[in-house]
């Protein structure tokens, strides 16, 4: 019995149409009604974008058929986070501040995935203007986690990962300011990619924060991830091939990292470690007191560049937000220009010193989150519990950013339990290729 399309990674479906398997149109109308026919359809789905999809699904089998395919996920629909534009389309970023918002164009990365074959099915619910880890959005919608769909999927990217968790799109494209690819990748049990500050082009994506905003894909494997980065960026994959952890020197990292785990995602990091260590890992613990400094510069950092980007479109209308992300970016407001010049420098020379420490590895190891998904209603009511897990959700996938690292999240066979593998900037192929021998590890 062949495998159902919703069950298939991006990469299988790109190599059936090459084969001539899967008609691209055919495909494309598959995800479309499923996306359309779902239960959950309408909190994973901002707007479908039906016309794109099936153009671009004709002009990718036109490809096919003539053998001018022009990558390996040419003719595979993809759903994108509402945050990058989309000629014609609105792009509301989870916000009520921007309904009704067309953008003219396509955001960059958008046009040069198009241009290599990729299908848009639509854009997907996210946090709001993508301040929270947690995916919460009383305003717009708040996408259900595969694992129970009374709890949050993560965020901000949570409807991109709820797309693909649900068989609603074979990956996704989010983007990553503080964890909002890795979060929603792990409590779905997916892989999600950090990438690198800068890699990818952020024109055309509505901003958070300028200096920590990335791309990043969602999806079923390393492979995947490998395929869509190149997708992205406009060059070629990632050469996993022979990939192995023989001799691979990791590092554990435990300042922050490991405080407060929840037993669940602690048991998963444990049972983890050895596999990797049992498929050839050198495994070493670290500790790393820059990384709890640079914690301290947080909490200024990201609310006063968030601030400085919005104030002017939230101070006429704050009725318009959720109470809770409202008082985030409003506690921007609070930071001196001179202190937060002061931290930025600083950061610059944690980092250094960061990047000295670990210069010996590989990859650092951490568990992806704390915590598992929250409950959504509860998050609503209890104000005790929104604080806790608002701030254990993002905590260790902050390290990365903070840390200017590009970061992999792998399922660890745990439900909701992600496992990363975090490396210096720029590094990302040698990062997907210990990304795919740690996936065949953690099978």
């Amino acid at each position: 019995m062949s495998t159902p399309w919703n069950q298939m990674s991006a990469a299988a479906l790109g190599r059936a149409i090459a084969a001539g398997q899967i008609h691209p149109v055919d495909l494309a109308e598959h995800f479309l009604d499923a996306a359309a026919q779902h239960p959950m359809g309408a909190r994973i789905y901002a707007r479908l974008t039906p016309a794109r999809a099936r153009g671009e699904a004709l002009a990718a089998a036109g490809r096919a058929k003539s053998g001018l395919r022009r990558h390996q996920l040419d003719g595979v629909p993809l759903s994108w986070k509402d945050l990058f534009d989309s000629a014609g389309v609105a792009t509301e970023a989870g916000s009520a501040l921007l309904k009704g918002r067309v953008p003219r164009a396509d955001a960059q990365v958008l046009q040069t995935a198009t241009l290599q074959g990729a299908v848009c099915l639509g854009k997907t619910h996210m946090s709001e203007l993508a301040f929270s880890g947690l995916g919460l959005n009383p305003v717009t919608a708040t996408p259900p986690c595969r694992h129970d769909d009374q709890a949050v999927a993560g965020g901000s990217s949570s409807g991109a990962a709820a797309s693909v968790a649900f068989g609603l799109a074979p990956a996704a494209i989010g983007s990553d300011t503080g964890g909002s690819v890795r979060i929603p990748a792990a409590w779905n049990d997916l892989v999600g990619l950090k990438t690198s500050h800068g890699l990818l082009s952020t024109q055309g994506v509505v901003p958070l924060c300028d200096s920590f905003d990335t791309v990043g894909p969602l999806a079923h494997s390393v492979e995947d991830c490998a395929l869509l980065l190149s997708l992205l960026a406009g060059a070629p994959p990632a050469d996993l091939i022979g990939a192995s952890l023989s001799g691979a020197r990791l590092a554990v990292l435990h300042t922050t990292a490991l405080d407060d785990l929840r037993p669940a995602p602690a048991r998963a990091f444990e049972t983890a470690l050895p596999r990797l260590s049992a498929a050839g890992a050198q495994i070493t613990q670290i500790t790393a007191p820059e990384v709890a400094e640079a914690f301290a510069l947080a909490a200024m950092l990201f609310p006063a560049e968030a601030y400085a980007n919005w104030a002017a479109t939230i101070e006429p209308a704050p009725h318009k937000m959720f109470a809770r992300i409202l008082d985030r970016f409003r506690a921007g407001a609070q930071v001196a220009a001179t202190d937060y010049i002061a931290a930025r420098h600083r950061l610059t020379e944690l980092r250094a010193i960061f990047a000295e420490r670990t210069r010996g590895f590989d990859a650092i190891v951490l568990p992806t989150s704390a915590i598992l998904p929250p409950n959504a209603q509860r998050l609503m009511t209890d104000d005790a519990y929104y604080v806790s897990e608002n701030l254990l959700a993002l905590r260790n996938t902050r390290i990365g950013n903070l840390m200017d690292q590009c970061v992999l999240t792998l399922p660890t066979g745990h439900a909701s339990c992600g496992l990363s593998l975090m490396s210096a900037p720029h590094t990302e192929a040698r990062l997907l290729r210990l990304g795919q021998a740690a996936e065949q590890a953690l099978a």
